[in-house]
């Protein structure tokens, strides 16, 4: 598992720092305020309860597949864990218009505690969007694409009132804080620039009994940068929240085969440089000794254990962003900008089925990531417009929910949630359920 600390990213500035600019943007919008906490009396681990608002956004429609934009508190039903709850705040947005149905109440207090009112804002924006370039993993080569797919975000997803940001995970160093200015996004778009690494650079590359090291490094930066993100966006109540993810997506141990020397060592696609030298070398020494590379059945078995503790430490950690997505109440969009893939570069000598299989788990990376948030995977297609005018309608047309938990048992961290909606012939759509953030402090 990774540090979430501060660190300093390849530019020699401290990468958070835009994050307070945009939880600076954040907090102006109608957040519930935190309970204050009490010092513990003894010194020692102490567990803290908050209750703080859950938001649910709801999507629903009629038999005609059309939303239903007339609906009120009292025809919306929502459980947690089966336990019936009071709807404490509710939003609804058609087009892009906001109508604030009912404005929460600050959470309850600690007794003996008297808060402030709370004051609300002025505030209406109907959406909030993201936008996270991870150019840590997008083809140098496919920059052009990028920028032209941006461009289209520019002019068809983002409109008037929407409020967005703009954060890269590496050299392209754009950090654009919370903003209704769609100047700061076409300024950012020209500052795109993709620094994936290619297949060569993965399979000569350093490794260790985890694979090869650079890959788990980039793709820790851009995990801990999306959950720096959803972090700050949890602070936000009341309005859609959407991150487009736009990125090749992520496989832990690519190119098995050719790094670890799996393949016939007559293969033209033995591209490790070192694993091909010794190999020659036992070609041109046949009484050395040496193993024939590919054929040591303890080399084989060490490396495909290596390859499945890799998939689980994959999924692991696109499980722990999207559980933060989903207590942000954030729906994550993911994009892949190679569109149709076929075979790898033909300056790239990869073995095709290998290539297949680095394609395979990239994109599936990128569909868990959409469809746990309830979002969609824009991946193996060329059609981009299709894809943001889905996003565009999705985040146009919504309820948001919003509630205290009373749920009897706190120390549950995974909740399910269930929405109905009494009048009859609805269809709804809704997040599934959350899992709460563990807080342990010791005093």
């Amino acid at each position: 598992m990774y540090n979430r600390g501060m660190r300093l990213n390849r530019t020699g500035v401290w990468s958070p720092i835009w994050l307070v600019a945009l939880t600076a943007g954040l907090c102006a919008q109608n957040a519930a305020p935190p309970v204050p906490q009490t010092e513990p009396a003894a010194q020692r681990p102490t567990f803290r309860v908050q209750i703080d608002l859950v938001s649910s956004d709801v999507v629903v429609h009629d038999e005609k597949g059309n939303f239903v934009s007339d609906l009120t508190k009292d025809q919306f039903e929502v459980f947690e864990d089966g336990v019936r709850q009071t709807i404490a705040s509710m939003t609804m947005s058609h087009g892009g218009r906001v109508t604030n149905v009912l404005a929460p109440p600050p959470a309850p207090p600690p007794e003996g505690i008297i808060l402030p009112p709370s004051r609300r804002t002025n505030d209406v924006s109907g959406r909030i969007f993201v936008f996270l370039v991870d150019d840590l993993h997008l083809e140098f080569g496919s920059t052009i694409r990028v920028r032209e797919i941006f461009k289209k975000i520019s002019k068809n997803l983002v409109h008037d009132g929407d409020m967005f940001a703009m954060v890269s995970t590496g050299t392209s160093s754009i950090a654009v804080a919370m903003t209704y200015d769609r100047k700061r996004l076409d300024e950012s778009i020209e500052k795109i620039t993709g620094g994936e690494l290619r297949p060569s650079d993965i399979i000569d590359g350093p490794a260790n009994s985890e694979g090869p090291t650079e890959v788990r490094h980039r793709a820790h930066v851009a995990f801990e940068t999306v959950y720096d993100v959803l972090q700050h966006l949890e602070q936000v109540h009341n309005r859609r929240k959407a991150l487009v993810y736009v990125s090749d997506g992520y496989h832990f141990n690519p190119f098995l085969e050719a790094r670890m020397g799996l393949m016939d060592p007559n293969s033209p696609f033995l591209q490790n440089t070192m694993l091909r030298m010794m190999n020659d070398v036992d070609k041109n020494n046949p009484d050395g000794g040496g193993q024939i590379l590919g054929q040591d059945p303890v080399a084989r078995y060490q490396a495909r254990e290596t390859g499945v503790f890799a998939d689980a430490d994959l999924a692991r950690e696109l499980g722990e962003v999207t559980r933060a997505a989903n207590r942000a109440n954030t729906t994550i969009y993911t994009l892949d900008p190679r569109g149709l893939i076929g075979q790898p570069d033909i300056d790239q000598t990869v073995d095709p089925q290998q290539w297949l299989d680095f394609v395979r788990t990239t994109q599936n990376s990128l569909r868990v990531l959409a469809e746990e948030t309830g979002g969609i995977a824009i991946v193996n297609m060329n059609d981009f417009d299709k894809g943001l005018k889905q996003i565009d309608a999705d985040s146009s047309d919504y309820y948001v929910l919003g509630y205290y938990s009373t749920n009897p048992d706190p120390l549950k961290r995974q909740r399910k949630i269930d929405v109905r909606v009494t009048r009859p012939g609805m269809s709804v759509f809704f997040r599934k359920d959350y899992v709460l953030r563990p807080v342990l402090t010791a005093k």
